[in-house]
């Protein structure tokens, strides 16, 4: 069955901007560390030997599913083998199938790459919390992207980095393919499971898991919090810039893709019909024969086909994994009662406008502005060119940055965080550093200012990235790994020598995260970002 082309650009498109962060991580360095004929850990399918440090150790590849290659391919997450002799866990397993981005230098071809990494501190302690994290984008990185020394040693947690499979491989679709659409959730599910099976083994605690993730990965954590099957396997959560209930108006996140009522999620239905137009397309046509066809065509192939990885980037609804659109099981509080902390950084779409259209020599003009604002916002677009005028900008890319800001993100955080304080103790924050180093080079009428996913560099914080922090800023990440981790060991992020974090509440309270003379302290989110005009039209 084909499709029209303009539903697989318009997907593709729009999966195109669920941005990971990778600027600034790279593969974890093991120079520093030594391997030892005795550090041994035994797992549920074997012993594995891994790398020490003076304060921690690290055990890399290890594998918590079976290759999903043939059969495996599209296909629920089997279980993976067994071994009896030592094995290697010094380095990195290979990261999924992936082309790579603009944004991430990655790629493989690997299907063999469902394992997970572990980092933990030195010495005998009481069993430690374990933090689970999924990377961002859904089309590209990796795990071992994410260097945890710092959380796990400063915070006396159990980190653990996961691979899980991305774009085509962990969404696609096909009519009669059970449960499409969520292969990538189901080996995020897993690796939980892993957890749950094989964290005393590394001295942390299978009752004390918090799940956090960053952008599509934080996303992936709101589904797991209203899928039936993921609950109980953690008990703590924490979304970073993630978008369970965010839509897309006309033309916000590309140049002529058009609304999209979810930005993280589809229906199996679409998803199947996507597929079934990319089986036509790659000659296996025939629906009785499509899935085994595609399953014996070559990675390469697959990936040959155009922004193939990022057509399958959302997540599926309407299955047995996710049983209803998340936002609205959200809504209804139908998810799992574990205490969250969320946020989202303060410029989130400067990072969308600058990589699609200021950086690709398409920057917004004043001339654009108006008919941009009409195709996003239709009537509207009059009270918001009021709201935003050119005039209180330095580019209009910048407005446009700000006003999708504005309306996309801080008004989804903000409704999704009001509903999981309706029912458990949650913390908002919003991270407000207006110099982050990046590696996107922002124009100098666009500044990247707080872009988005800026604040995960913060937590995973390589020994590279020390150098580019101002003392400020490296006072800054201590600050928010002590957060991060106190939130993680008691559901409350508060602890000996922190500012005071209020729960978000009635009262609305978000803790701004900022260095310097800024500081870390409460900020008006709902007047920051022109809530109470966005809510009387969106």
């Amino acid at each position: 069955m084909t499709h029209p082309r303009p539903i697989r650009w318009a997907a593709a498109a729009a999966g195109a901007l669920l941005l990971t962060g990778c600027a600034n991580h790279t593969a974890v360095d093991a120079s520093q560390e030594t391997p030892m004929s005795d550090d041994l850990v035994t797992v549920d399918t074997g012993p594995i030997r891994g790398v020490v440090a003076d304060d921690h150790r690290r055990f890399q590849g290890i594998p918590y599913a079976a290759a999903s290659t043939g059969e495996n391919r599209w296909a629920p997450p089997r279980p993976a083998p067994s071994w009896s002799e030592v094995r290697d866990a010094t380095e990195p397993g290979s990261p999924c199938p992936q082309i790579g981005a603009s944004y991430a230098d990655t790629g493989s071809t690997d299907e063999d790459c469902l394992v997970l990494n572990v980092t933990t501190p030195m010495g005998d302690a009481e069993p430690r919390p374990v933090m689970v994290w999924l990377h961002g984008d859904g089309a590209v990185g990796s795990g071992d992207l994410f260097d945890g020394t710092r959380l796990a040693v400063d915070g006396d947690v159990v980190v653990v980095t996961v691979n899980y499979r991305l774009g085509l491989f962990g969404g696609f679709g096909l009519p009669g393919l059970a449960d499409s659409g969520t292969f990538g959730l189901q080996d995020q599910r897993a690796a939980l499971e892993w957890v749950q099976r094989n964290a005393a083994a590394f001295g942390g605690d299978p009752d004390n898991v918090t799940l956090f993730g960053v952008s599509y990965g934080a996303t992936a954590t709101s589904a797991h919090l209203v899928s039936p099957d993921s609950q109980g396997l953690f008990h703590r959560a924490i979304l970073q810039s993630g978008f369970p209930l965010m839509d897309a108006p006309a033309g916000s996140v590309f140049p002529g893709v058009p609304a999209l009522p979810w930005f993280g999620w589809t229906s199996s239905e679409q998803a199947e019909a996507l597929g079934s137009m990319l089986a036509g397309e790659l000659g296996c046509a025939d629906p009785a024969a499509a899935l085994e066809c595609l399953r014996a065509l070559p990675v390469e192939t697959l990936l040959d086909y155009p922004q193939v990885m990022n057509m399958f980037q959302q997540m599926a609804y309407d299955n047995d994994v996710l049983p209803g659109v998340p936002g609205d099981l959200l809504a209804a509080g139908d998810f799992a009662a574990v205490p969250v902390l969320s946020g989202a950084t303060r410029d989130e779409h400067r990072t969308f406008v600058g990589t699609f259209r200021d950086l690709i020599g398409q920057p917004v003009t004043a001339e654009q502005y108006p008919d941009l604002l009409v195709e996003a916002f239709g009537t509207d677009a009059a009270l918001v060119a009021a709201e935003y005028p050119l005039s209180d900008y330095a580019s209009p890319s910048l407005a446009f940055a700000t006003v999708l800001t504005d309306r996309m993100w801080a008004l989804s955080t903000f409704r999704h965080n009001g509903m999981f304080a309706a029912k458990v103790p949650t913390y908002a924050y919003e991270f407000a550093d207006s110099d982050v180093p990046s590696e996107i080079p922002f124009p100098a009428d666009l500044p990247s200012g707080a872009f988005h996913s800026a604040e995960t560099s913060y937590l995973f914080r390589s020994a590279d990235f020390v150098e580019l922090l101002t003392p400020a800023q490296l006072v800054l990440s201590d600050q928010m790994i002590s957060y991060w981790t106190n939130f993680a060991r008691s559901g409350d992020p508060n602890g000996v020598g922190l500012p005071d974090w209020a729960p978000f509440d009635e009262a609305d309270n978000v803790l701004s995260l900022a260095p310097g003379d800024a500081g870390i302290a409460p900020v008006d989110y709902v007047a920051e970002h022109r809530l109470d005009f966005w809510r009387d039209i969106a």
